[in-house]
């Protein structure tokens, strides 16, 4: 994953904007590998709902949350921006959480300054930050954890007041973040966006979350500012959406021939496709047969 690392340290270097666009399982992130994203983000929102069917409210654990990014680690050939959360807890919890995935192979990773168990501010009222020096410091800690200096540390602050986000932006900075990421209630515009890169002198990471102003700006906008650009959860409420109809059209008709329905679904050569059935086949036979067959 060194070759993932050194790709999005120098794409950052030049100035270009990666565009990710977010998993939460395996299956998801073959998906998104296979589309023309940069890259996947393993987002902890996704991961919440698809691993424990919950909110993303921290219930999830360190270990729990790696196991899916090592999964998908294992698919995938683009680099991945992991959702680390808060650290899960102080500053010795954030150096073994950040070399625990730089260990599974990410590229870059968010640490965020709430307080521990989070709350998604996409979907909660409102969330409790650390103290500054307390946030700082982990920051420092994640920046100095990293063996790879490649790895990008994302520093994300969730506070809600914007002269308060920029001050913390500038020292989480000065730790030794690569990028910072905001959250959308902060800022309500692009000068906004500006302002807070000008202040922090670093690019940012934004997570273009669906009816919020962010996901409203346009291409050159979002990458005057943004090293990092996410569609966080786009693949999750797509097959939401498209489950929801197809088992709804299912139930009326259980019983009679399947048709068509709400939504179009792939066929099971597509999907064989998708997950690699042949390789592995090829793979198996390949063995069995003493190296006889040729892989491809």
């Amino acid at each position: 994953m060194s070759e993932q690392r050194r790709w999005l340290r120098q794409r950052l270097a030049s100035g270009r904007t990666a565009w990710f666009a977010g998993a939460q399982d395996a299956l998801s992130a073959r998906l998104v590998d296979q589309s023309g994203f940069d890259g996947v983000f393993t987002t902890g929102f996704g991961i919440s709902a698809a691993l424990l069917g919950q909110p993303d409210m921290e219930l999830y654990t360190l270990s729990e949350n790696l196991g899916v990014v090592d999964h998908i680690a294992n698919v995938v050939g683009k680099p991945i921006f992991a959702d680390a959360d808060t650290g899960y807890g102080n500053v010795l919890n954030t150096q073994r959480t950040v070399r625990a995935f730089e260990k599974a192979g990410v590229a870059a990773l968010s640490i965020e300054d709430q307080v521990s168990p989070k709350r998604c501010p996409a979907a909660a009222t409102a969330s409790v930050t650390l103290p500054l020096a307390e946030a700082v410091a982990k920051i420092h800690a994640a920046v100095d954890a990293r063996r790879d200096p490649d790895l990008l540390i994302v520093a994300r602050t969730d506070v809600m007041d914007a002269s308060e986000a920029l001050d913390r932006a500038a020292r989480y900075a000065e730790a030794g973040a690569d990028l910072i990421q905001p959250i959308s209630r902060t800022f309500s515009s692009h000068a906004d966006l500006v302002k807070l890169r000008e202040a922090c002198g670093r690019p940012l990471s934004l997570q273009l979350m669906e009816g919020t102003w962010m996901a409203a700006l346009n291409r050159p906008q979002i990458e005057a500012v943004a090293g990092l650009a996410t569609y966080p959860i786009v693949g999750l409420f797509s097959v939401v959406h498209a489950l929801r109809a197809n088992l709804a059209a299912l139930a009326e008709r259980r019983g009679q021939p399947m048709g068509e329905l709400p939504c179009p679904r792939t066929s099971m050569a597509e999907f064989k496709q998708l997950i690699g059935w042949h390789e592995l086949e090829q793979r198996q036979e390949h063995f069995e047969l003493g190296g006889q067959r040729a892989l491809r």
